[in-house]
């Protein structure tokens, strides 16, 4: 059922009654009252609880009641200090919404801030007292619809773009340099889409410029990841009694003949950025144009199951963006770059994850700080 808030007091009114059903909730609390501070109160916010601690004292939960939060804005609200009236022995700052979005409740995690919306969803540590959690509920009010969906092909290309060009934070991206910089490219209208997006949720941060650059890598990266359709590319067995040398030399062949349209991918292309999980199978990306080529080079043939080939035939051609080649002399197929496989180890199954987890620590959080950004 919608929750009417038509105006900054009735969101109060909402916020504090859920606060205190929270509160209720807890057996053992007794005669905690959450009071609504006068609008011309020079305190900072909004709703006050006093908690008694078992050592003696009281803890204070400020609550700051907003109808909307940006993680763009969050860095301003968490600078703030609180204090209440009564000397309490612990201050505990608390964003109040209507819906907490999962940014928003990690920057609130980052900075020592609670946390809780009228859904039902929460997180208030009390330090010494209480620790309450609980998440998956879904909004009771309309949510602003994000400018931009993390979930697209053309925002895969965008974030690709941001997260494996190396020379660019050296340079602060324009929006313009970074349509060209998305392969397939993509118009300047959705790249600005992309840009607001970010910015709002405090991926990346304008410069006085104009210009802007990418602050948390790492938490985009997450983000994409969360976002990204795995099941959206064809997923293929084939069958080759080629034994691995002669299959990784058949694999080189297939790379000249294609032109950049195959590369090895998931547990594969880990193995040569940072070995960790070892699996039988041989995994790839392969253009559709090319996979009549693929079958005759490597002599396989598809199979239902019990292949020792899983070839991915993707819907976007941004993945074969930025394949890495790898070092030496030995010349070889190369593989979709750490970002893709990243992404695509996480969804793919079996030990996906924790191969994820050794790449992303081994090889592109090291590259990311080589190269200037905050990893």
């Amino acid at each position: 059922m919608s929750i009417k808030l038509d105006s900054p007091a009735a969101l109060e009114r909402a916020l504090a009654t859920r606060l205190r059903e929270l509160l209720a909730g807890v057996d053992w609390l007794r005669g905690v009252d959450v009071v609504r501070l006068n609008a011309d109160s020079d305190l900072g916010f909004d709703l006050l609880a006093k908690l008694p601690l078992p050592t003696g004292g009281a803890a204070a939960l400020c609550v700051e009641c907003k109808r909307e939060m940006r993680p763009s804005t969050f860095s301003m609200l968490a600078e703030r200090e609180f204090k209440p009236g009564g000397r309490p022995k612990v201050i505990v700052p608390v964003l109040a919404l209507p819906w907490v979005s999962p940014r928003v409740a990690e920057l609130c995690a980052e900075h020592g801030w609670s946390w809780y919306d009228l859904a039902g969803n929460y997180r208030v540590d009390v330090p010494g007292l209480l620790h309450l959690h609980h998440t998956g509920n879904a909004p009771v009010h309309a949510v602003p619809r994000p400018v931009a969906n993390l979930a697209t092909k053309e925002a895969g290309r965008v974030v690709r773009a941001l997260l494996t060009e190396p020379a660019r934070p050296k340079q602060p991206w324009t929006q313009r340099v970074l349509s060209i910089h998305c392969k397939p490219r993509v118009s300047l209208g959705l790249v600005n889409k992309m840009v607001r997006h970010l910015t709002d949720e405090g991926f990346i941060e304008a410069l006085p410029d104009g210009g802007f650059h990418v602050t948390e890598p790492v938490k985009l990266l997450f983000a994409w990841r969360d976002a990204y359709r795995f099941g959206q590319h064809e997923r293929h067995e084939y069958f080759s009694l080629l034994q691995e040398k002669q299959l990784r030399e058949s694999l080189a062949a297939l790379d000249n003949f294609s032109g950049g349209y195959a590369a090895y991918a998931a547990f594969s292309a880990a193995d040569f950025q940072a070995p960790h999980v070892r699996q039988p199978k041989t995994w790839l990306y392969v253009s559709p144009p090319m996979l009549e080529y693929f079958a005759k080079v490597t002599q396989s043939k598809p199979v239902d199951s019990g292949g020792n080939l899983v070839v991915l035939v993707p819907s976007d051609d941004g993945v074969f963006i930025h394949r890495e080649r790898g070092n030496g002399f030995e010349y070889r197929l190369p593989c979709t770059n750490a970002v893709q496989t990243y992404v695509d180890l996480w969804h793919c199954g079996g030990r996906g994850q924790e191969a994820a987890e050794a790449l992303l620590e081994q090889k592109i959080k090291p590259a990311w700080r080589d190269a200037g950004l905050k990893a």
